[in-house]
């Protein structure tokens, strides 16, 4: 409190307040009396002039004693004071206290002794004999330039001193009056001017809260008010401006945090300054402990910190494309932010492990396309050539090369088929006529056309799908492919002997179905590249087909909104899965 802007204008001004009062007060303390005093002198010496005036006629050669004494006791009743009249050489011709009285000791009173010189006189000095405080004035009768005698009044203090007294009283109460009335109005008046302040003071203090709509202009017409509606202005100004920065702010926080490129912001010193949740689950750390780090610390990659480092000498854009123990293909780029944040550097990693797994698929498409389409090639350029070489003139010979090449073109046709029907699947043009089938229904016509093949490679090919499952929505015969390729490669890949089994189970809002074997199983490495194009598990591909049926299979059960997978192990058989959402 004593420390606020409004106790100290109040009591610096109540301070001026009492030392200009108390001034004012001593100043008119001591010059009113004075003044009184002097005024009080001055009208004594006009009486006494006066007095000598009419006295002088009595003061001549021969002295009219009486007279002088009429005259002394008639002025001396009228002012109510004492008058002596007294000769140069100290005889007193008339007294109003003691008439006729001669006293030696008046010739050497000041005032007397001026008179006797022709000037007027007065003194003021305590009485003892009275016990009082006097104001003695004389002044000389002159006649013919000659001081013929002294006329000497006297007359007491007291009533001056109490009135005196009575007008400092007055004096000192109405100052302390004045001052308690300036007090009162200054403390109004400093209410007045510093309330504004407080309010502008709130203002400052709801605006550091961000509580703008709390600010509420002054309606003052003055300096303050004046202050307050400009600073009011200024607030909702700047307010809405750091509502567009932090709007746009989310806006860029949005941008990097949803980015998949992986983006690092690193100072000069090499410690990064912002990371985002791209970037950090790229190197699997944590983006709040990350911040303040060395860039080498956390990326633990040469490769980025020596670009890092050209960057910094040459102000370029240098990059770099390595890839991380977790299988990440990346691609870096590091960029001079300046004059945007000077001496630092923007990071920005792409993924290209996608990009790169697709180049590969489509250099082993390529591959495999070329050599699909090399065998056959190859054996009906050979064929075509024995034949023009002679082998048309031995007509069971011929017939033969004919057949093979009748074969090859069938599988050439097939492959064509295939690739066709997969491009179409691939970008959704295949047609889906989807209705609600009984699952049973749906694997029983495949399991019946493939049982004969089943037989010959005398495999027990079962069906242990239940006839009380939910139905599901699917095109039965594009399903019914996916179950004859899937039987097919089972069959295939399973020694005389062995059983395929089908089953199926309902699974929250699909029904899974699955075709086990006890064929040779899968390797690891090659289970999760068997839905790849033209990918074989058999290397030499001794065992014949265009390695698509899986790939088709794949994307068939997709488009229905269901997903195919597979688990094997090696010598003991594989297991196919795939699921149909319910109808």
């Amino acid at each position: 409190m004593r420390h606020s802007l409004r106790w100290r204008v109040t009591i610096s001004f109540i301070g001026l307040l009492i030392l200009a009062m108390g001034g004012l007060s001593l100043f008119l303390s001591s010059i009113v009396p004075d003044t009184y005093l002097n005024h009080y002198r001055t009208n004594l010496l006009g009486e006494a002039r006066v007095l000598a005036s009419q006295a002088n006629p009595f003061i001549q050669k021969d002295i009219n004693v009486d007279s002088l004494e009429n005259l002394v006791s008639l002025y001396a009743s009228q002012l109510n004071l004492r008058i002596t009249i007294l000769l140069p050489n100290g005889t007193v011709i008339s007294e109003s206290a003691s008439p006729g009285r001669e006293i030696e000791n008046y010739l050497k009173l000041p005032e007397v002794v001026e008179a006797l010189q022709g000037r007027e006189s007065s003194q003021v000095r305590f009485s003892q004999s009275l016990g009082s405080e006097m104001l003695y004035v004389a002044t000389p009768v002159i006649n013919q330039n000659e001081v013929t005698a002294v006329i000497r009044m006297a007359v007491s203090l007291d009533p001056v001193q109490k009135y005196m007294t009575i007008i400092q009283s007055t004096i000192l109460g109405a100052a302390l009056i004045a001052t308690i009335i300036a007090v009162i109005l200054s403390i109004i008046v400093t209410d007045y001017t510093v309330k504004p302040l407080s309010q502008l003071t709130q203002s400052v203090i709801h605006y550091g809260a961000r509580d703008i709509k709390q600010i509420e202009p002054s309606k003052r017409l003055d300096e303050i008010g004046q202050l307050d509606r400009a600073f009011s202005v200024m607030a909702y100004q700047i307010n809405r401006q750091i509502e567009e920065l932090e709007q746009e702010r989310e806006k860029i926080s949005a941008v990097l945090y949803q980015m998949m490129d992986g983006i690092i912001i690193v100072n000069e010193d090499g410690r990064i300054e912002l990371i985002n949740p791209a970037a950090s689950r790229i190197f699997n750390v944590l983006n709040d402990d990350v911040l303040g780090k060395s860039m080498i610390e956390v990326v633990r990659n040469h490769k980025i910190f020596e670009s890092w480092e050209r960057c910094k000498v040459t102000r370029e854009q240098q990059m770099t494309a390595f890839e991380t123990p977790q299988r990440l293909y990346l691609q870096a780029a590091v960029t001079p932010l300046e004059p945007a944040i000077p001496n630092s550097s923007l990071i920005v990693l792409q993924d290209l492990t996608n990009y790169r797994r697709l180049e590969i698929v489509r250099r082993d498409f390529v591959s495999n396309v070329s050599h699909e389409l090399r065998t056959p090639l190859a054996s009906l350029k050979a064929l075509s050539e024995t034949l023009m070489e002679g082998a048309l003139e031995d007509p069971p010979a011929a017939r033969r090369f004919l057949l093979r090449m009748e074969n090859e073109i069938d599988n050439l046709t097939q492959m064509v088929q295939e690739l066709l029907e997969l491009s179409r699947i691939e970008s959704g043009r295949v047609p889906l006529k989807r209705e609600p089938v009984a699952p049973y229904d749906l694997i029983a016509a495949p399991v019946e056309r493939m049982s004969m093949q089943a037989e010959r490679s005398q495999i027990d090919l079962v069906n242990q799908v239940p006839e009380d499952l939910p139905a599901v929505y699917a095109d039965k015969s594009r399903i019914a492919q996916v179950v004859i390729n899937l039987i097919h490669n089972a069959i295939k890949f399973t020694p005389s002997g062995g059983q395929i089994v089908i089953s199926a189970s309902e699974e929250n809002r699909r029904v899974v179905f699955t075709v086990s074997d006890s064929g040779a199983g899968i390797d690891p490495q090659d289970l999760s590249r068997i839905f790849e194009r033209f990918y074989k598990v058999d290397r030499a591909r001794s065992s014949g087909g265009t390695g698509l049926g899986l790939s088709i299979a794949k994307h068939m059960i997709e488009s229905h909104g269901g997903k195919i997978w597979a688990t094997s192990e090696v010598g003991k058989g594989s297991t196919f899965y795939f699921s149909i959402p319910k109808a």
